[in-house]
């Protein structure tokens, strides 16, 4: 199994973070070791993460067939997996979104495999096994019982090669954003997995010696309310009986902050951050492209009721909406000020295959194919953005992009909505100090913390200040303020590679339709389609 690699200059790699703790790469494969999890017990596996190691000759040799596959932004190196196996007269089988979502783009590989493994991988496995050296395998949509899943392959990979751990308890999310392929992938019902087979798959890396971070990948932890808040409970018993060897972190629509018993919930079961899909300050672009759960609030204020109950927030803003009048940028930065958001993924509107906004920018014959299905364009869905004709004018779009990043970016306001979050994050779990054993926990040192900002270009004395003014006021989010402090040493050097590339557009002027080179893309939490 090979997953492929993500392009170096992508907002998720927190590459210069990962070399300051040991890592490698954020976060694992988890789709292919689910998949891995699958295949028959006597088949032999080898996992090879492109991302944080190299692929040697002596792997292929060995195999007698390759599986791959991933998201659309890795597909430049999806495609040379396929061609380096297909030289060597390996079978390669590719999966994941990526291909569900283009599956011509994906044409050489011998067998596709769309959907969710779990619906179709049998169907493939008796094919093999009859001879077959081609096929198309296709799951029925939104049907996989995900309590049949079985716990993923966590011994295949090299944990300490990665700063957390994937796990998955549901998939789909209930919400109908126009630009979004979740619920064309997943659909809009999420299905949950039951409590105890949750608690086997953290129980399994618990024995495999694994502690510290894992990420709940789910796209809405809490689009099933009701399945959600029976399994926190559970969560914390188990937590309590082995000692909270583990943190978690998710992502969640901003309703979370109106539900002030599941916030008390996923606190008390070590939950200390969230990724949240804001997209837009502006109430009537959230009406257009259908996130009304973010109307009839005050964004920041919901924000700060989520730190208040012990949980940091990370979060995403788009723009090139159709229904933006006029610049967009002051609102935008402001809100990310006013809220005090650390880490704020800012890409340009991109339409994905197989989506709403796709299907309507088609009908109004406004949409590129050419930039969706051309490989030399890229696939990146956020810096890469823009694959339409736009009705504001492009020029300004770019403008107000490029505005964005410079202010929010700029070290001193960095540093600055760190100091503010520090102040406003409420208790979290007293237990979440245990993790004694994993020596990413102590990043709180004054080593460490030297090291941090040491390597920071400008407002080295504000970060210094707000770590120090963290661990005497605010103690025990010292050592997540210095873990986002370090991202700082990624976000800057990609914010000003962006900002670079968005220059060079803007230059050539408004009859270039390329996207953007750089990638802002989700997090690189895998779905089990991989």
């Amino acid at each position: 199994m090979i997953y492929p690699r993500f392009g170096a200059g992508t907002f998720w790699n927190f590459g210069a973070a990962c070399e300051l703790f040991g890592a490698k790469y954020p976060t694992a494969p988890l789709g292919l070791i689910t998949v891995a999890a699958l295949l028959p017990a006597e088949w032999t596996i080898r996992l090879v993460d492109r991302n944080t190691g190299n692929l040697a000759d002596g792997d292929l040799e060995w195999a007698d067939m390759v599986m791959t596959g991933g998201m659309l932004p890795q597909y430049f190196d999806t495609i040379e997996i396929i061609d380096l196996c297909r030289a060597r007269g390996k079978p390669v089988v590719v999966g994941g979104p990526g291909v569900t979502s283009v599956p011509e783009l994906y044409s050489k590989a011998n067998f596709q495999v769309l959907g969710e493994a779990e619906g179709i991988i049998d169907k493939f496995i008796a094919a093999w096994d009859a001879g077959a050296t081609a096929g198309v395998f296709e799951a029925e949509k939104f049907t996989i019982d995900v309590t049949k899943s079985p716990v993923p392959r966590f011994d295949l990979l090299k944990v300490e090669h990665y700063l957390y751990v994937g796990v998955q308890f549901s998939r789909g999310c209930p919400f109908t954003c126009e630009f979004c392929d979740i619920i064309e992938l997943y659909g809009r019902v999420p299905r949950a997995k039951t409590i105890p087979q949750m608690l086997r798959e953290l129980q399994t890396l618990y024995d495999l010696g694994y502690r510290g971070h894992v990420d709940f990948v789910d796209d809405n932890l809490i689009g099933n309310k009701k399945a959600v808040k029976e399994f926190l409970p559970q969560l914390k018993t188990w937590l309590d009986e082995h000692d909270y060897p583990f943190e978690f972190t998710t992502e969640a629509s901003l309703n979370l902050a109106d539900d002030a018993e599941l916030l008390k919930r996923l606190n008390a079961a070590n939950f200390i951050g969230v990724f949240m899909g804001i997209e837009s300050p502006d109430t009537a672009t959230l009406v257009a492209m259908r996130k009304k759960q973010n109307t009839r609030r005050n964004i920041a204020e919901s924000i700060r009721t989520i730190y208040a109950a012990g949980l940091y927030v990370t979060a995403g803003f788009i723009i090139g909406f159709d229904s933006e009048q006029g610049s967009v940028a002051n609102g935008i930065v402001d809100l990310i000020e006013e809220a005090a958001i650390p880490v704020a993924m800012v890409g340009l509107l991109y339409a994905l295959p197989n989506t709403q906004l796709t299907r309507r920018l088609a009908k109004e014959g406004r949409l590129h194919p050419d930039l969706l299905l051309d490989p030399a364009a890229g696939m990146d869905q956020c810096t890469q953005g823009l694959n339409f004709d736009t009705l504001r004018p492009r020029h300004d779009i770019l403008s107000d992009y490029k505005r964005v990043l410079e202010r929010i970016y700029e070290p001193v306001a960095y540093a600055s909505r760190l100091q503010r979050l520090s102040q406003l994050l409420g208790a979290s779990n007293p237990n979440r100090q245990k993790r004694a054993n994993d020596s990413r926990s102590k990043l709180g040192g004054l080593e460490v913390v030297h090291r941090v900002v040491s390597k920071l270009p400008g407002a080295q004395d504000m970060f210094r200040r707000t770590i120090i003014e963290c661990a005497t006021k605010n103690p025990q989010w010292a050592r997540i303020i210095v873990l986002l402090t370090a991202f700082y040493l990624h976000l800057g050097p990609f914010s000003r590679h962006v900002i670079g590339q968005i220059e060079q557009q803007l230059d050539e002027g408004p009859q270039d339709m390329s996207p953007l080179l750089g990638a802002a893309v989700e997090p690189p939490d895998v779905a089990i389609t991989a």
